[in-house]
């Protein structure tokens, strides 16, 4: 293969727009900001983001609440079941 020749020139242009190519479709893929030789940067925009932020705040708030109740209840139970026995007796017969 000779380096001065035009196929060589050329193969080093292909190799560079191929990589060049690759690494654009890889930061797009994955939601990198792909960067534009004439115009900076773009962003990946979704029209439904704040739709979906609003959702998963939602669902986030219910099972924060969730957690909450079953620590609650996990709670009673440790003490249920690390109290003596006389002690539970009493509490429940103090409940009837």
């Amino acid at each position: 293969m000779q380096f001065s020749g035009p196929t060589f020139v050329l193969a080093i242009i292909a190799l560079s727009t191929l990589g060049w190519m690759f690494t654009t479709w890889v930061r797009a893929r994955h939601g990198y900001p792909v960067e534009n030789e004439w115009t900076g940067t773009v962003h990946r925009t979704d029209p439904d983001a704040g739709r979906k932020i609003d959702l998963l705040v939602c669902e986030n708030e219910k099972l924060m609440g969730r957690i909450s109740r079953l620590e609650d209840r996990i709670a009673v139970l440790e003490r249920i079941a690390t109290d003596p026995a006389t002690r539970t007796a009493r509490d429940i017969d103090a409940l009837r």
